[in-house]
């Protein structure tokens, strides 16, 4: 199906640079930042998932974050349902755990939150996005493209062959576990139960590929990436995570080491970039972004920010990322490098898995 699809869309790439000009045409070796594709691998603008509970932001929290993201020139970004979102609860000192979904209530919940989704860009200057050619449109027309992804597989409950009823809502990618223990596979902050992906986890990402659907392993222990990587025939990513420092920092449980991060870098997928608070300073975590880049190499990272879902972030706002920008900079990386980590990749990435 994706070789089709590669094909139509590379047809359509060719027409679309016409549309686009002078933006597309003409490139000097250094292209300018208006040629420039910014991606975010995970954010949850406003928190919209908890809408009408309890737990819910301001009203004006989505509006304020998607314009954000239009001043600081964001193209596109996964805007993240959060499938185990009621069982979770996110305090100061980290994420607590509250109980299970009763069978059906996983599926249930995903269409609240949908349906939040699809009220949401009623009211920001945003629109639904399903292919790669959607983040040319976004500059084109100046709004940002909403890629819709599910953090945790609740939203399947039990059953892999949702996986296409969820392609058919417009959801481009599926991030395998979170923070309750999934029926899926092992996850980086609770015991392992299946000592890597379970056999349910395994359809799932058979499924996934069938779908053309962007597998995200965020939150995965690595012996599950490991077995996603020896099962896909497709790139996948890790939304947001960041390499291990010093044992004392308290990442273990959410960091990763070289080698994990090798595994999602192997299949030419990208890693997100997370600026949790278990970054100093944004200027630690800017060293963080390189140290990664070093391990896996240029075309491997990206962006994830977890924004309005994050733990004492140091990137606060998509304001932020002129800035992040000028630190690669002065990093001593090149124009075409600082472009690729900011969306390059990531617009790789997603012409070779969605389409």
């Amino acid at each position: 199906m994706l070789d089709r699809r590669r094909f139509l869309q590379d047809s359509l790439l060719a027409t679309a640079g016409l549309s686009l000009a002078p933006t597309l045409q003409g490139l000097s070796a250094a292209p300018t930042h208006d040629d420039e594709i910014a991606f975010d691998l995970h954010t949850h603008p406003g928190a919209f998932f908890r809408r009408g509970t309890p737990e819910a932001s301001a009203p004006d929290a989505e509006k304020r974050t998607v314009s954000d993201m239009r001043v600081g020139a964001l193209t596109g970004a996964f805007f993240s349902i959060v499938s185990d979102g009621p069982l979770i609860q996110l305090t100061d000192k980290g994420v607590v755990v509250r109980g299970a979904f009763a069978p059906g209530e996983g599926a249930r919940d995903y269409e609240r939150q949908l349906a939040l989704f699809k009220d949401m860009l009623t009211k920001v200057p945003a629109f639904h996005a399903k292919t790669a050619l959607d983040l040319l449109r976004a500059k084109r027309v100046g709004t940002v493209a909403a890629f819709l992804g599910c953090e945790g597989g609740e939203c399947l409950d039990g059953q892999p062959e949702r996986v296409h009823q969820l392609y058919a809502d417009g959801v481009r990618s599926i991030q395998l576990v979170h923070y309750v223990p999934s029926a899926l596979g092992d996850l980086q902050t609770q015991p392992a139960q299946h000592n890597g992906l379970s056999a349910f986890g395994k359809s799932v990402v058979k499924e996934m590929n069938k779908a053309d659907m962007l597998i995200d392993v965020a939150h995965a222990a690595m012996s599950t990436v490991r077995d996603v990587v020896a099962l896909t025939d497709a790139p996948i990513m890790l939304s947001h995570s960041l390499l291990a420092m010093e044992p004392d920092r308290l990442l273990a449980a959410r960091a990763i080491t070289p080698e994990h991060a090798k595994l999602v870098s192997g299949t030419g997928g990208v890693i997100g970039m997370w600026p949790s608070g278990f970054n100093k300073s944004f200027e630690e975590f800017v060293d963080n972004t390189k140290r990664l880049i070093d391990v896996v190499g240029i075309d491997h990272v990206g962006l994830g920010t977890d924004m309005d879902g994050n733990l004492r972030p140091v990137f606060t706002s998509f304001r932020q990322l002129k800035d992040w920008r000028a630190g690669l900079r002065a990093k001593g990386l090149s124009d075409e490098d600082v472009e690729k980590v900011l969306g390059g990749n990531v617009q790789r990435m997603l012409r070779k898995t969605i389409g």
